[in-house]
């Protein structure tokens, strides 16, 4: 796969199909634009290609109201990689991209990038101020000669799958269950291990602390069964987000336990995957009682499968 962050300068010689859109989760209803652009690609002996921003548009605009991310760029590539695309672009959205016209975005991917079709999401807009949507893109389409292929959209429990809604079902909610049915996949977190106040160590828990970036969607603060990726192997894990009430911790924490698992691991990379939402967080009245729940927790999480 070629990973490209081409703002309309270099010409393909490859025929292309672009499946357009924000791509900021993946999830199943981008899945499936991504998929019939792969699919006009072969039909036309052409390239795929996902078209999107390196960072939201909010970045540039106001910051203040950026939402959190819930995928990292090099996360997308490796999806989209696995998923066989040919070309994933990440266009720097600047003021000269901000201020382009509808009209001109489309025409610049025709020119630049040989773009023989797009595909669209129901409700996709672009352009200056959003001023773009479906109605352009069919006359251009009869216009210049393209394909267009507008997808209509994907639901779960009858909600249209959005990242919108994913975002909400993880902070309001944390129901990382009903978040895995509209991504395809657990949702999950990365970083690395740093040191923290060994309490767990001295309730015969051990747990490792992760440096999350605080730009990455947080599940609501409770404790949940995750799948814990160390050195491309996976573990069973018990993950607590939050403050630990117990002892009156004021600093948000990520912190696992590793089921099975006795390696010092400070200052390395981890992906944690959380599963399902066992509980919320409580404030216990003693550490025994903490260590009664954190058995019970412990219980849980072996009987669930990989």
């Amino acid at each position: 796969m070629i990973i490209m962050e081409d703002n309309f300068s270099t010409k393909l010689q490859d025929k292309t199909y672009i499946a357009l859109g924000s791509f900021d989760g993946l999830h199943k209803g981008h899945m499936k634009l991504i998929k019939e652009a792969k699919k006009m690609a072969k039909d036309n002996k052409g390239k795929s290609m996902v078209l999107t921003f390196k960072d939201h548009p909010l970045n540039t605009i106001n910051k203040e109201i950026t939402p959190k991310i819930l995928l990292d760029n090099p996360s997308k590539a490796k999806i989209l990689e696995e998923n066989e695309v040919d070309i994933i672009n990440f266009i720097n959205f600047d003021k000269e991209c901000m201020e382009l016209s509808p009209e001109d975005f489309i025409k610049n991917m025709l020119h630049y990038y040989n773009a023989g079709g797009f595909v669209v999401g129901f409700n996709y807009r672009f352009g200056y101020k959003n001023l773009g949507d479906i109605d352009l893109l069919k006359k251009m389409s009869q216009e210049f000669n393209f394909n267009l292929n507008v997808v209509s959209p994907v639901k779960y429990l009858n909600e249209v799958i959005s990242s919108s809604k994913i975002r909400h079902i993880l902070i309001d909610d944390g129901n990382v269950d009903k978040a895995k049915k509209m991504l395809g996949r657990n949702y999950f977190l990365k970083g690395n291990i740093v040191r923290g106040k060994q309490l767990g160590r001295k309730l015969g828990f051990p747990t490792v602390n992760l440096n999350y970036n605080t730009k990455y969607v947080l599940p609501r603060g409770g404790v949940y069964y995750t799948l814990i990726e160390y050195e491309n192997k996976l573990y069973k894990g018990i993950t607590n987000v939050g403050y630990n009430p117990t002892v009156e911790d004021k600093k948000l924490n990520i912190e696992t336990h590793i089921l099975d698992f006795h390696k010092d691991i400070y200052g390395e990379d981890i992906v944690i995957y959380f599963s399902k939402r066992i509980r919320d967080e409580k404030k216990f009245s003693s550490l025994e009682d903490l260590k009664h729940q954190l058995k019970k927790d412990k219980s849980f999480a072996k009987r669930q499968s990989m």
